[in-house]
């Protein structure tokens, strides 16, 4: 994605190109397939939902061909994980790799045992508790109540980049605000939940016999098989 006058133009294919997906339905199969895939284009060609779609099919606001909206229901289907799980940036993880993923970011730890050892901050900590009381919530509820409100707690935004980085936190859902009549306004915001909520603690943690350095290499193996000519600097650089 770059910015062309002050807008948004991502670098994705023409219209008319065959290759590229022009449904959810071949999104979802090919994020399958992949077994991960992020959501804007990164060092790797060819390795992300904007390079694999049609560039002027961004923010129509049609729901069958815009994968703005694509992002909206897969999340809400909850088999395949979205998130901020790329350097902080936007992507998809499918329930086959989340456990790998969970071990290496996580090293080992569940939340608890994070921040006992102090490895996690009281931001993170506060988010955690709130998502374990209420299991989900849209941001700017879980914002509030995590105590993040005016003369609060700061950076909301990075915290949550970072524990969704550690996989602690997924975005399950979208929806947009609504006003005293019941009207839909504004953005769609996300609806933020535990990992271990949706898809249990011990299917997300049955990774942990695994060392995080061999749950890296794994992955970033797979991004080689992938890409034969990606060097596995590349290939760390993208997973973070």
């Amino acid at each position: 994605m770059i910015t062309v006058d002050g807008k948004w133009t991502m670098e994705g294919l023409d219209s008319f190109d065959d290759r590229r997906l022009k449904t959810v339905v071949e999104l979802r199969d090919h994020i399958n397939k992949v077994g991960f895939l992020p959501f804007f284009k990164g060092a790797i060609p060819g390795f992300s939902v904007e390079e694999l779609t049609a560039s002027d099919s961004w923010w129509s606001g049609d729901l069958v061909e815009d994968p703005w909206n694509w992002r909206m229901e897969i999340a809400s289907e909850g088999d395949i994980a979205y998130g901020k799980f790329f350097r902080g940036k936007a992507g998809f993880i499918t329930r086959e790799w989340f456990p790998v993923f969970a071990t290496y970011r996580r090293d080992g730890y569940d939340f608890d045992s994070r921040y006992e050892d102090g490895l996690a901050s009281i931001r993170q900590k506060k988010i955690i508790d709130v998502l374990n009381e209420h299991d989900i919530l849209p941001s700017y509820v879980l914002k509030k109540l995590a105590g993040f409100s005016k003369g609060g707690e700061k950076n909301f935004e990075g915290t949550m980049a970072d524990l969704q980085m550690k996989t602690y936190v997924i975005i399950r859902n979208f929806h947009r605000k609504k006003n005293k009549k019941g009207e839909e306004y504004g953005w769609h915001v996300a609806d933020y939940m535990l990992s271990e909520n949706l898809y249990g603690a011990d299917y997300v943690r049955s990774a942990y016999g695994m060392a995080a350095k061999e749950a890296k290499d794994k992955i970033v193996g797979h991004i080689l098989k992938l890409f034969p000519n990606t060097g596995v600097k590349v290939g760390e650089k993208l997973i973070g």
